[in-house]
């Protein structure tokens, strides 16, 4: 997926993929905490990022249901008539505005009181670009920095006044582990403040997450410490937050979507970064064809691999669910990268 796409379009139908969690309430928009007949607040998911905050965090006290199937790319999402009228009868929503543009005016026409927008529980920047992701080389992005920043726009239960993708936000977040966490405390918060007779055990399941996606950036800042390049190739540049968070430099095929082939000039300047910056690996997804990474390694001799964006689980996952995917990419990382 291109540079802009995954700004763009990405960011406008990605929000809403990753954050649509939607609590349905048996009552209809009032918002409240009424259950449904096995006493469990109806959870809509907008696509996977969020349904795994859901599950993990709702645990048995949520029934979550996804927007995008598996399998279907999240970012072109259609949603059908029964789903649309569904939302109205949503009792909490979770959604990342800027990431399906389909579910971000369902969301909105929904006026779903307890709305919430997962890209307030963090803080958005721009990638995609090697200017893009230059212009941020040198910037500190410690976890104290972002202190302070987690429950930004919090007090907009919608989030409806940040148009993210106009502010040219990627809205990748869930690929940084770190990031994921804060959203993962936000979406914790806002179900202890819907559901307040379960807020204990929304708040005991928010913190083993949380300390799960702590392991996980460790083991990656531990397991990218010590590498021969810093330097990926990936046809889908949805892992700018995660380059960024650990030292890499992500190169994406810009101008293209993950299916199209890349421009002569292109592939001449990535076969000069490849050999300046001893590159091995063209990454490609697992939701779209790998068509566009193996042109590309065969015209600059590299190998290909994939680099799951995550964003729906497959039989073509490696992995059965967001953590065991990302150490498979973590894994990938380091063999593409030489880690020592």
């Amino acid at each position: 997926m291109n540079v802009r796409r995954s700004i763009s379009t990405t960011a406008v139908a990605g929000a809403a993929v990753l954050g649509l969690v939607t609590l349905s309430a048996c009552s209809g928009s009032s918002g409240g905490t009424e259950k449904n007949k096995d006493g469990k607040l109806d959870v809509v998911a907008s696509f996977y990022p969020m349904q795994f905050l859901a599950e993990q965090i709702g645990g048995d006290k949520v029934s979550v249901t996804t927007l995008t199937r598996p399998g279907v790319e999240p970012h072109d999402l259609e949603l059908k008539p029964r789903q649309i009228a569904g939302l109205q009868d949503a009792g909490f929503i979770l959604y990342l505005k800027g990431l399906q543009p389909a579910v971000d005016e369902a969301v909105k026409q929904s006026g779903v009181k307890n709305a919430v927008d997962a890209a307030t529980l963090t803080t958005l920047e721009t990638h995609g670009t090697s200017e893009d992701h230059s212009a941020h080389e040198g910037e500190a992005h410690t976890d104290e920095a972002h202190e302070g920043e987690a429950h930004e726009g919090e007090t907009h239960e919608g989030g409806h006044e940040h148009d993210h993708s106009e502010a040219g936000g990627d809205p990748h977040i869930w690929l940084d582990p770190v990031k994921y966490a804060e959203v993962a405390k936000g979406v914790g918060d806002r179900l202890a403040k819907a559901d307040p007779d379960n807020a204990a055990t929304y708040e005991k399941n928010t913190d083993e997450l949380v300390k799960k996606l702590g392991a996980l950036d460790t083991s990656f800042r531990e397991g990218l410490k010590n590498t021969t390049t810093r330097t990926f190739i990936t046809t889908h540049s949805a892992f700018g937050y995660l380059a960024e968070r650990y030292g890499l430099d992500q190169e994406g095929i810009a101008g293209l979507d993950p299916e199209s082939e890349p421009s002569p000039a292109r592939v001449k300047e990535l076969q000069q970064i490849a050999k300046k910056e001893k590159v091995t690996t063209v990454f490609f997804e697992t939701l779209a064809s790998d068509r566009t990474a193996r042109t590309l390694a065969k015209d600059t001799g590299l190998k290909t691999d994939v680099l799951d964006p995550l964003e729906g689980i497959t039989d073509r996952s490696k992995g059965a669910d967001y953590l065991e995917v990302m150490r498979a990419n973590l894994t990938a990382l380091q063999k593409a990268l030489g880690a020592k």
